[in-house]
């Protein structure tokens, strides 16, 4: 961690890592992409994320289990900055509307999967449970 500027708190790309979750290669591969640079960076070139820099990081995370592509990504970064202004445009948050009902499609069907797993597991565990009546289960999966 470093204090750089006016009490700014600034985290090297390890303690951000370690706060999102993410691998350092993702991190370096956002930056390159420029899809979230670093606010600062050492002498000796060492990348430094301010508290901002690692919740649009969140961001991003989040969306990941969504399927959202990095240009979704990008987008919704450049809405949430608009939409974040006193004088936001109508159409960035009509956007962030669209992308809202995207993502709620996406949790539902990942929701769906997650029951279907979870009753293939259920399945699993009933076939491989010693049945107390010695009566061999269905095989049926």
């Amino acid at each position: 961690m470093s204090d750089k500027g006016e009490g700014r708190r600034l985290l090297h790309i390890g303690a951000v890592a370690e706060r999102t979750g993410l691998s350092l290669r993702t991190l370096r591969h956002y930056d390159e992409i420029g899809l979230v640079n670093p606010s600062e960076r050492t002498e000796g070139g060492f990348r430094l994320y301010s508290d901002a820099d690692v919740e649009r990081i969140l961001l991003i995370r989040r969306m990941k289990p969504l399927d959202f592509t990095l240009e979704q990504m990008r987008e919704l970064l450049d809405i949430t900055h608009d939409v974040a202004q006193p004088d936001a445009p109508i159409e960035a948050r009509q956007k962030l509307r669209e992308i809202e009902a995207i993502a709620i499609e996406r949790r539902t069907a990942l929701e769906n999967k997650v029951a279907m797993a979870d009753e293939f597991l259920s399945r699993l565990q009933d076939l491989s449970s010693p049945r107390q009546d010695g009566v061999k289960p269905e095989t049926g999966l």
